[in-house]
């Protein structure tokens, strides 16, 4: 039997030494779902939000084909907690699951060069002035409620949004940034997911506008607001683009790892 875990004390040893702060989210209770397999001493744990799954503890196969009711999507992504996890997921999942590698960056506060931030976002500002034709400039704008929604609706940027349930609660635990054309939303940061003291990075730029130094924009206005607040801002990337762009803006490589993107999970 698999259950979801409400005492996160009881899990919390499992988790120990993991610096993902998804995992954080989840075992304060922000967002997210701990399931395992005993609600007394558990010996296998996983933490899913969103589109990822931490697997920690004794491997099993019940717990990592184990699909929540309200879990109907058709990918994710499986985050071993050692070897025997990886042999888990190959064996519960065949040729659906896709090993690859994910790049963690360190966490260290007090790391940002706030300076050079400010003259990145100065510098966009100042070659961005409003022209005659407001379609011909590029402006900087905080993901309001209004952008909010409008993300939710949109393919290519809806994990900006997509983890909170209401913009009330992306206000409390959420922050983003988004470079407009006119209307058009072309690319931004935001946080994919809160937690207590922070969030996690997800930061994209819509095609047809890349390569143009917006998403480094973005995020260095993102870092900078999160540093105001207080919040640390969190950054795990995807790929060595996202770990460039990453140290670009003054993070530092923790270390490379394995995970499994998963389709057709259900």
């Amino acid at each position: 039997m698999i259950y979801e875990i409400q005492q996160m004390e009881i899990v919390v040893p499992l988790f120990e030494g993991w610096q993902d702060t998804m995992i954080w989210s989840c075992l304060q209770k922000v967002m997210g779902h701990v399931y395992a397999n005993s609600i007394e001493t558990p010996a296998s744990a996983m933490a899913l939000l969103g589109d990822f799954c931490f697997l920690a503890g004794k491997p099993s196969e019940e717990l990592a084909l184990y699909h929540p009711e309200d879990c109907r999507q058709d990918f994710i992504i499986m985050v071993p907690g050692g070897e025997g996890w990886e042999e888990t997921i190959r064996e519960c999942y065949g040729e659906k699951a896709r090993k690859v590698t994910r790049y963690a960056m360190k966490k260290e506060p007090g790391i940002f060069r706030e300076e050079e931030l400010r003259e990145v976002v100065r510098k966009f500002q100042e070659e961005n002035s409003p022209k005659e034709n407001l379609q011909n400039y590029y402006r900087m704008k905080e993901i309001d409620k209004e952008l909010f929604l409008c993300c939710r609706e949109m393919e290519w940027c809806r994990d900006w949004v997509a983890l909170y349930p209401d913009y009330e609660t992306y206000q409390k635990y959420g922050l983003g940034i988004v470079i407009m054309k006119g209307e058009e939303i072309v690319a931004g940061a935001s946080s994919y997911s809160g937690y207590h003291g922070g969030i996690e990075i997800e930061i994209d730029t819509k095609e047809g506008y890349r390569r143009q130094g917006l998403a480094y924009v973005c995020g260095a206005q993102l870092i900078l607001e999160c540093l105001d607040r207080g919040w640390y801002p969190s950054w795990d990337a995807q790929n060595q683009w996202s770990a460039a762009l990453a140290e670009k803006l003054g993070y530092h490589l923790d270390c490379e790892y394995t995970a499994y993107e998963i389709w057709g999970c259900n």
